[in-house]
């Protein structure tokens, strides 16, 4: 008889959800203690964190999850990902998933860890978010927009061999409400293009920049403001880029339900304010993202907007290497899962100095992962990029029947 594995041990609520992504992937029991227990106020789990919980629960089967009085202790032993498999669950093949009102993470926060369950499913994921908490935009608490994971985050799984039946739509539009919490947008997730193991990836050519495209977004607002933040980023991207298209969406604001003891049936606008989403693709296909959207409080001009998501850009492409950061941290996972090869990826020096990639390479490591090599890229521009090699552990996808 097989013995029982004992739970790794994590503490703190930082890098939470990609601890619980690593667990599911690699089928190891956690236990994370000291969860926000010195916060007076507000200890243990936030609402999000609560709710991506309840998420896992949807799209796994056998998943068991417990949670001190206090919130501040989660043990949680992970099931086989089932996706919208028959007796998974799902209505209709569709897995409704609701954000509570109270909840300060753009969407961005559910769907990069979902995208990266997705492939190692069971069956295709199709998941509808809605509710009052859903926010479309990137946030003060430094997500990125939907847009962005549509546009720079989902192209990289062709790098890895899943291109069909990956859908990302936005029904409704919505930007943080009051205090930065609450939307009430609409999105739904598509992913139906399951693979045994992810393709060894070698990465190593930055190129140059021969594109830029973005979404610029207004919710419930003039459609002026549009139009001032594309002639601003335009402005400053044209004489780099001439191959710059800014697409332009205007949208009224969500209501959401309000009732008081006058009229049971009343609702209100939340959500309202304006955006940008730039993406840049180079001529080897690495893609550089920036965001920016108006505070909750207001006060800022479409102008500001355009010119500081222009400028983050920029920025983010003046990094280098092939990989922007938001998208590092999915990049270098789907690599430790793929098969049994060595396969390399280039990235800036600031990059890899990043906190929370950092953090990753330690998890992964106790996860059983082996350790990243690291070297500096040696290139004719002299960029100062390193490369990083990553064996691939072979974890790949138990519930799918090998063809």
């Amino acid at each position: 008889m097989a013995t029982q594995q004992p739970p790794l041990k994590f503490t703190s609520h930082h890098n939470l959800i990609y601890r619980l992504v690593l667990s599911t992937l690699t089928g190891r029991t956690v236990h994370i203690s000291q969860i926000r227990s010195n916060s007076p106020t507000n200890p243990g789990l936030a609402p999000h964190e609560i709710s991506f919980l309840r998420l896992l629960e949807a799209i796994t089967n056998g998943s068991q999850m417990e949670i001190s009085y206090t919130g501040t202790i989660v043990v949680y032993k992970p099931g086989l990902i089932t996706g919208t498999a028959p007796g998974s669950g799902a209505s209709g093949g569709l897995i409704r998933h609701e954000l509570p009102s109270n909840c300060n993470r753009g969407l961005s926060y559910y769907l990069i860890p979902l995208c990266l369950l997705a492939p190692f499913s069971k069956a295709p994921m199709k998941v509808l978010f809605s509710g009052p908490g859903v926010i479309t935009s990137s946030t003060p608490t430094g997500d990125m927009s939907v847009d962005s994971v549509r546009t720079a985050i989902l192209p990289l799984y062709n790098q890895f061999g899943m291109f069909n039946n990956v859908e990302l739509r936005i029904l409704k539009r919505s930007n943080p409400g009051p205090n930065g919490r609450g939307g009430g947008g609409e999105v739904q997730f598509v992913f139906g293009h399951q693979i045994r193991l992810p393709k060894t990836l070698h990465l190593m050519n930055p190129g140059r920049i021969k594109r830029i495209r973005g979404v610029v977004y207004s919710v419930g607002v003039s459609g002026s403001n549009n139009a001032r933040m594309i002639e601003t980023a335009r402005g400053i991207l044209n004489p780099l880029s001439p191959d710059t298209y800014i697409f332009s969406d205007v949208s009224s604001a969500p209501l959401i339900p309000a009732p008081d003891r006058s009229n049971p049936n009343a609702k209100k606008k939340i959500g309202l304010g304006f955006g940008l989403s730039l993406v840049a693709e180079s001529s080897t296909g690495c893609l550089y993202s920036a965001d920016v959207a108006s505070p909750p409080s207001g006060g800022q001009p479409p102008e500001d907007i355009g010119k500081q998501c222009a400028y983050q850009l920029l920025e983010t492409i003046s990094k280098g290497g092939c990989v922007a950061p938001a998208a590092a941290p999915t990049m270098l996972t789907l690599m430790t899962m793929g098969s049994e090869d060595v396969g390399r990826l280039q990235v800036g020096r600031e990059v890899i100095a990043d906190p929370n990639l950092i953090q990753l390479a330690r998890d992964l490591t106790k996860f059983g992962a082996p350790g990243w090599g690291i070297r500096d890229a040696s290139d004719e521009n002299d960029s100062g990029d390193v490369i990083i090699s990553v064996v691939g552990r072979g974890i790949g996808n138990v519930g799918r029947k090998v063809a």
